[in-house]
């Protein structure tokens, strides 16, 4: 009753192509906005800043960037751990060996590199699909571990490969409190994905999804599979990229390539097809799912434990939560494989036609 359309009018083809054609979508939006850049710095304490909600909006970026080419063009990718690395090493040389770089271009910097290094690896793609190409993708995950521990030039000479940054600042205006973090992350997130949303929506978009769903006949109607999928390969590698980048700078401050382990591309990739692959709303829903859940578990079970009177030790948790949290992946996705994107939809659908259901 309060998601209808009636009397909602499109009279030009500006108001019919706009991104949230539904005027219920578009206050839903604003106010999700307001919430999370009012609201939540105004309730938020420390903690829940550096344990969740900094992680939060980082990975929901690194997923949107694995999505445009996991979920819109189809090309599965096991190698997202090496371009948030990439990203992260690219975004440290920029600003250590250029004195006085700002935080915004060296993150664009680091995108930049990590663009080239998935385009490099990304050239398999026009020769092999499914599971060779996640097995040439994963290459690129052992070779970035290889290169950022043996290589010393990109760590600044250090024997570790461990580098650390500080104080970071944006216009002028220090980065040194987990709520100027979080502002400053989340604006670059509503700035990636409103673009991301553009991007998908038009010509080279519905290249993605036609090479996607059947690549032969995408090249009889005239799209170039090389272009497509290499263009795909980098704007998912400069958005991931970016993605590591804050990673490393905002939310570790200090890190190692261990960092971005190949299991960093395992996460991301659950968190695609957890929210819904070729959704951009997706990447949100699966990167709170793989986030969150696991903090929730890890306060919840103690807590059940407790009211049976049972002392389990932190041990038993960790080793519990892994359980649950492995066993709900698969339950989710025998009961909805198309992620928490498509029950999202399924959900509004119905909403447009209740109570008159058709």
């Amino acid at each position: 009753m309060f998601y209808r359309e009636n009397g909602q009018f499109k009279t030009t083809y500006k108001a019919d192509q706009q991104i949230f054609p539904i005027t219920q979508d578009r206050i839903a939006i604003l106010l999700l906005l307001a919430v999370a850049f009012v609201a939540v710095p105004a309730m938020a304490s420390d903690y829940f800043y550096r344990a969740i909600l900094i992680p939060l909006v980082i990975m929901s970026m690194a997923a949107l960037g694995v999505n445009i080419l996991v979920g819109y063009c189809g090309q599965i990718s096991l190698g997202s751990g090496a371009f948030m690395a990439v990203g992260a090493y690219g975004a440290f040389n920029f600003f250590v060996r250029f004195p006085g770089m700002p935080l915004v271009p060296a993150l664009i910097l680091g995108g930049l590199c990590a663009t080239f290094f998935g385009i490099l690896f990304g050239l398999p793609s026009l020769r092999v699909k499914g599971l060779y190409l996640a097995v040439a993708t994963l290459a690129a995950q052992f070779f970035s571990d290889w290169m950022f521990l043996r290589i010393k030039w990109f760590t600044n000479n250090s024997d570790s490969g461990s580098v650390s940054v500080s104080n970071l600042q944006v216009f002028g205006m220090p980065l040194d409190s987990a709520m100027a973090k979080y502002l400053f992350c989340l604006t670059l997130l509503v700035v990636v994905a409103l673009l991301a949303k553009n991007l998908v929506r038009g010509a080279i978009g519905r290249e993605w999804m036609a090479i996607r769903d059947m690549d032969v006949a995408a090249a009889v109607i005239g799209i170039r599979p090389m272009y497509a999928k290499l263009s795909a390969f980098a704007v998912s590698s400069f958005i991931v990229g970016m993605a590591g980048a804050l990673w490393a700078f905002v939310h570790l401050g200090s890190w190692e390539p261990a960092a971005f382990s190949v299991e960093v591309s395992f996460r991301l990739l659950f968190m695609v097809i957890i929210g819904g692959m070729g959704s951009i709303m997706g990447a949100f829903f699966g990167a709170a799912f793989i986030v969150v859940l696991p903090i929730f578990l890890n306060q919840f079970l103690p807590a059940v434990a407790g009211l049976f009177g049972v002392d389990i030790s932190t041990a038993a948790v960790s080793h519990a939560e892994l359980m649950i949290f492995g066993a709900l992946i698969v339950w989710f996705l025998i009961v909805e494989p198309h992620g928490l994107a498509k029950l999202w939809s399924i959900g509004k659908q119905k909403m447009r036609v209740w109570p008159f259901p058709h």
